[in-house]
């Protein structure tokens, strides 16, 4: 009788509190490694935000260890977003990433220069902790793979991605767009260069990675036309499709994209978009632990992207995909 009198009482209490949410739940605790972006301050206000509800509530950037790096523009901001995200947010700033590691859950990986993140997420995959790496993920193809490759290896959810995948008037144009079923497009963005980087992999994967939201995978090659004002990189579907990102560096810049499809055409412009949404997802993703983007059309992408370069190298030649995948899995 006592029994039965306490099991009512608990689904009493149970239904009067009602389903557990984000709040209810442990505290997770957000690391961040290098503090040379934009990046860093406005998504720690996002995460740290204290009237935060539904899926950003119960996650804190309580951590972050600066790094740096040698580009200059990039380089002459890590005092300034370091100290302001400790003053403003009280995010502990501490002196290595293995220190670090000791103090969070999860792992944003924001340094802007993409050469260290292969170096810097070695010690978060060793320690099984989720990761997102900014973009670009990396500033080579053959550490793209790698990555991915470790990151499967010791079972370390990870993911890579750009705002603008996320941008209300581009995230749903793969498959709820006015053109019907889309058969091709043409996005444009700024592509401003940085010696360090495969061309496109700086700025332009912007604009590659909204060309990849349309698009998804199944580029086989790519062709380039390459000025010192305009990038335009076309890519061929292995169902036929066609698509090409302008990246621009002279005359008016920003971002948009002309769809075609079996119904119509239409100009989508990027409609303001802002970080939150990235952050969401980002969210969810340190939640589940599930990638909101394969892995397979991020290394997609960055094939593209290097398939662009090796296009200019052989003066606009097609290139095929594979070729430059084959040449970074040897470099592996």
């Amino acid at each position: 009788m006592k029994t039965v009198v306490f099991l009512s009482a608990f689904l009493g209490a149970a239904i009067m509190l009602g389903p557990t949410s984000a709040a209810d739940e442990k505290l997770i605790r957000i690391g961040i490694i290098g503090c040379d972006t934009s990046h860093v301050p406005a998504f720690t206000a996002l995460f740290n935000d204290p009237k935060n509800e539904g899926d950003l509530a119960g996650m804190k950037v309580v951590a972050a260890y600066p790094a740096g790096t040698d580009i200059p523009e990039s380089k002459n901001r890590v005092q300034m977003f370091t100290d302001q995200i400790r003053k403003q947010w009280g995010v502990e700033i501490v002196g290595s990433i293995e220190e670090l590691l000791t103090k969070v859950d999860v792992v944003l990986l924001e340094s802007v220069d993409g050469r260290p993140h292969l170096e810097q997420a070695l010690p978060v995959f060793k320690a099984r902790k989720k990761i997102f790496i900014d973009k670009p993920i990396a500033a080579s193809l053959a550490d793209v793979l790698k990555l991915f490759a470790l990151a499967k290896e010791t079972g370390t959810p990870m993911f890579s991605s750009s705002s603008l995948r996320y941008y209300p008037n581009f995230r749903h144009l793969r498959t709820e767009s006015k053109v019907g079923k889309v058969v091709g497009c043409v996005v444009y963005g700024p592509c401003s260069l940085e010696p360090h980087h495969p061309d496109l992999f700086w700025y332009g994967v912007h604009g590659v990675e909204t060309l990849y939201t349309i698009m998804g995978t199944g580029c086989k090659s790519v062709v380039r036309t390459h000025t010192p004002g305009t990038d335009v990189v076309t890519g061929t579907w292995a169902d036929g499709r066609v698509a090409t990102f302008r990246g621009i560096r002279a005359g008016k810049a920003g971002y948009g994209a002309l769809l075609f499809g079996d119904k119509g055409i239409e100009h989508v412009g990027s409609g303001g978009g802002t970080y939150k949404p990235l952050v969401v997802e980002i969210a969810k993703f340190f939640r589940t632990g599930v990638p909101p983007v394969a892995a397979e059309e991020t290394i997609e992408m960055f094939a593209f992207m290097e398939a662009a370069d090796e296009s200019k190298r052989q003066g606009g030649a097609p290139v095929l995909l594979e070729t430059v995948l084959a040449k970074a899995r040897a470099a592996r």
